[in-house]
Order: C-alpha cells, then structure tokens, then sequence
C-alpha cells in the first residue's frame, strides 16, 4: 500500500522551488570536493558554507511554501551526504591529514561513516523526536566547523604543522558527536516571521556587523559556542537533576524521622 501511494504520489510530480534550493547545496558540495582535489582549500571551504546556505534555505521555503514531501526528504538527505560527509572528509583529509598516511584517510572515513549514521538515525526518527532539538551535532554544523577552520587558518596566515594535529583531532571529536546522544538546539521554534521583542532585532543586527567586518573569526566562535552547547546543556541537566533527587531524599528523609 505504502509502495503503490509513494508511486502515485510520484506520477503527480514533485515540487521544483524546495529541491532547486537542495540541488544547490548539492552542487556547492561537489564543487567543494573538485576544490580540494585542485588544491584550492579557500574555496573548498567556502562552498561547504554556501552548501549549508542552501541547505538551511531548502527546508525554510518546504515549510513556507507547504512543499515538504518525501521526495524532497530523502533527495536532502541524500545531498547532505555529499556536502557534509564526503566533502568536509575530503578537505580535511587533503588540506591537513596526508601526513598521517593510512590513518589520515582512516580519520577522514570515520568522519563520513560518522556523518551518514548521523543522516540515516535523523531520517528514521524524524517523526518521534522533539522538533526543537537534535540528538547528535548536526552533519552542516559538523562540517561547516571543519570549513570555517580552514579559512580561519589562511585568515590568521597560516598555522603550519599545528593544522594537522588541530584537524585530526577535530575529526574525532565532530565525528564521535554527531553519532552520540547528546542534544542540540534546532532552533526551529525560532520563527522569524512571528513577532519578537525588539531586543532581538538589535542583537540580530550587531551579529551581522560583527560577521560582515570579521566572518572568519565571528563564524569559528559562533561554530564553537554551538558545538560546547550540547555537552555544557547536558552537564546541566545532569547538575539540576542530582540537586532534585538530593532534595526529594532530604525530604523523604525528614517525613520518616517526623
């Protein structure tokens, strides 16, 4: 039944203006892939930005536009694999983890095995998880660290042999947090279009300046405070909840003794 209604769903077409937005992500990410091949590292990294641009974009009209649809859910899925797994993989693997040797690419293969467990968990719960949030570091996030890294680097003129080291361990980390449980801020309940108070549209505007006149150093903190978020959130969680159990058992405590 299920097979024969994606089929019909199929013959009446699929919308163009969302999967054009995912078809440039797409092509941002394979563009960032025929970058490093070439050895031109700035652009690889820019594209992976653009590519997550768009990436942010396609999903926005879906929802504005009511053009969300199974096809434009896997055609996405299928896009962020390229732009954010194998293209970062790829950059951070030429541009930093070739004197590792085999571990290099070893490194640079967890980050994309890494990346498309992240998708696929994403795509098969979907439906059950709470819209605000992500479990795991989202694959854009991810890779955008990856990319706004290596511009910073050229940026700052250069880190030397500190790159390797700084990005091999960056691998690692990114890849180990979008497979693990720890949660994210989606900011999807952050709807634009709604009212706000006015307070945020200043905050909003002093960003962009701040991003405008230094977008490589602004970017990186930015990639940093969100990556930091998840464990902090967590550790704060964690804090608040031993407090609670302390205080029931005080109080249970003082119930039996009185």
């Amino acid at each position: 039944m299920g097979h024969k209604l994606s089929k019909d769903n199929m013959k009446k077409g699929i919308y163009i203006l969302p999967n054009l937005f995912t078809t440039a992500a797409l092509f941002f990410g394979f563009f960032s892939i025929i970058s490093s091949h070439k050895g031109d590292f700035v652009w690889a990294a820019k594209a992976i930005v653009i590519s997550a641009i768009f990436d942010t974009l396609d999903g926005k009209v879906a929802r504005l536009t009511g053009t969300t649809s199974r096809f434009g859910v896997e055609y996405d899925s299928l896009a962020d694999l390229i732009s954010f797994g194998v293209a970062p993989a790829f950059l951070a693997y030429t541009w930093a983890l070739i004197p590792f040797g085999k571990y290099g690419w070893l490194a640079a293969f967890l980050y994309l095995t890494c990346a498309a467990l992240r998708l696929a968990r994403f795509n098969v719960q979907v439906e059950t998880v709470e819209k605000t949030k992500f479990k795991g570091v989202p694959s854009p996030a991810a890779a955008g660290m990856i990319a706004i890294t290596v511009l910073l680097s050229y940026y700052l003129g250069g880190i030397g042999d500190t790159k390797h080291m700084t990005i091999l361990l960056m691998i690692y980390l990114l890849a180990f947090l979008m497979v693990s449980n720890v949660t994210y801020r989606s900011f999807k309940e952050l709807e634009l279009s709604n009212r706000k108070p006015f307070g945020l549209l200043v905050v909003a505007v002093l960003l962009l300046i701040l991003i405008v006149a230094e977008p490589q150093v602004v970017l990186f903190m930015i990639g940093i405070v969100y990556l930091a978020s998840g464990p902090v959130e967590l550790m704060l969680n964690l804090s608040r909840r031993k407090k609670r159990d302390r205080s029931h058992l005080k109080n249970k405590t003082r119930d039996i003794e009185s």
